[in-house]
């Protein structure tokens, strides 16, 4: 047998963008049972996964709550600054323009989303914060990983909240 190892113990092993896609879906998916809208994010530096977070507007009463924006702060713990050079984010939508902005504040390098918003969206949907000529940092942005998957999340939440107001309506 060959006993050459496969990765080194010096390097992370690196996973796709599908792998850490399917971990911020499973944040969405606890969002969903919190009653929360279902977004899920996941940030990993250097092969780790550093912050893992869920949309928690209603549950902390704060419109910021956003899985990103909990995200980047958590992240920002981990490494003991806000300059998040060397980070990815994977995120189940597209950040709106508030979170777009806090990705390009935070110097992050990269951020991957599931399903684009073009009504709302501020990586390229409705809006194109992240690479913005004005501002003094760029956020490459890639969408569609998992998308129907982060679609059917979205879809079914929202499906459920109208029959829930429909059964409400007619009591």
């Amino acid at each position: 047998m060959n006993d050459e190892l496969l990765f080194s113990e010096d390097e992370p092993i690196v996973f796709s963008d599908e792998h850490y896609m399917r971990m911020a879906i499973r944040q969405a998916e606890q969002a969903f049972q919190a009653g929360e809208v279902p977004i899920g994010a996941v940030i990993i530096h250097e092969g780790e996964v550093i912050a893992k977070s869920w949309n928690q507007v209603e549950m902390l009463k704060d419109a910021t709550a956003h899985a990103e924006i909990l995200a980047l702060t958590q992240a920002s713990a981990h490494l003991d600054r806000w300059r998040l050079h060397g980070c990815t984010l994977y995120v189940t939508k597209e950040p709106c323009p508030m979170c777009a902005g806090a990705l390009v504040n935070s110097r992050i390098d990269r951020v991957v989303f599931g399903l684009g918003d073009d009504k709302g969206g501020g990586c390229g949907g409705a809006f194109s914060i992240h690479d913005h000529d004005g501002l003094l940092h760029k956020v490459p942005s890639q969408g569609q990983c998992c998308e129907e998957d982060c679609r059917l999340l979205i879809q079914s939440f929202f499906k459920m909240r109208r029959l829930a107001q429909k059964e409400k309506k007619s009591e």
